[in-house]
């Protein structure tokens, strides 16, 4: 399969990516310190985050959205390429005249 532009430059940006979180960073009702949730194995996890760290977690996790949203896009490209390789090797083309439903045939 021959990848398109679109698809090497998002693979490449997906490369590049070196720090991610996944879940949520809260701060507490009433309190200045902050909690990190995250869904593992079925549960909700809560991990406290000291104040030193905030900053740096609130960049992974955005790093880690950016990184799925460029995943779907990857995904979107392959499928969109993979779809146009099977209507080009199929023995039925996409054509009307040729479908048996459309009443018309050849």
């Amino acid at each position: 399969m021959e990848k398109t532009n679109n698809a090497e430059k998002l693979w490449e940006r997906m490369a590049r990516i070196d720090r991610m979180e996944r879940g949520t960073l809260c701060q507490m009702k009433g309190r200045n310190h902050f909690n990190h949730q995250t869904w593992q194995a079925g549960r909700n996890v809560v991990r406290y985050v000291p104040s030193d760290q905030v900053e740096a977690l609130k960049e992974d996790i955005q790093s880690y959205e950016q990184f799925m949203d460029w995943v779907r896009q990857y995904a979107d490209e392959i499928i969109r390429i993979s779809r146009r390789q099977r209507e080009a090797n199929s023995k039925h083309p996409k054509n009307k005249r040729n479908n048996p439903r459309s009443g018309k045939l050849n």
